[in-house]
């Protein structure tokens, strides 16, 4: 059975950091591009940050620089590191695997306060 499980969402001030981790299942892990996405209600869900599994990484233009994603291959494991939270950023952050026709996490809320 495919799982993603996401954690390390919570409340942080605007300006703090939060790290969010997602374990995915070994079989479709080595061979996924790995993301994380996010949503708001009412509006679409948006790429965050991405990672191959050569490593080659992207972001949306509002996170770069502030948000880092890396991946441990030996923990099947990937994380997006938040620094310099803003209010904009608070969303239900939800993880992605590209291997077959994709797989999501449950979604891990992230709340900024001003």
């Amino acid at each position: 059975q495919v799982q993603l499980v996401e954690s390390g969402g919570g409340l942080v001030q605007a300006g703090g950091s939060l790290r969010l981790s997602c374990v995915a299942s070994r079989r479709i892990f080595i061979f996924s591009t790995m993301g994380w996405y996010r949503q708001v209600p009412g509006k679409q869900r948006e790429l965050v940050a991405s990672i191959t599994t050569g490593g080659s990484t992207n972001y949306a233009f509002s996170v770069e620089g502030r948000f880092t994603i890396s991946r441990d291959n030996a923990k099947n494991t990937v994380y997006l590191q938040m620094n310099s939270l803003k209010p904009e950023d608070t969303a239900v952050y939800y993880c992605n695997s590209s291997y077959g026709y994709g797989y999501w996490g449950q979604g891990t809320q992230v709340t900024v306060s001003s």
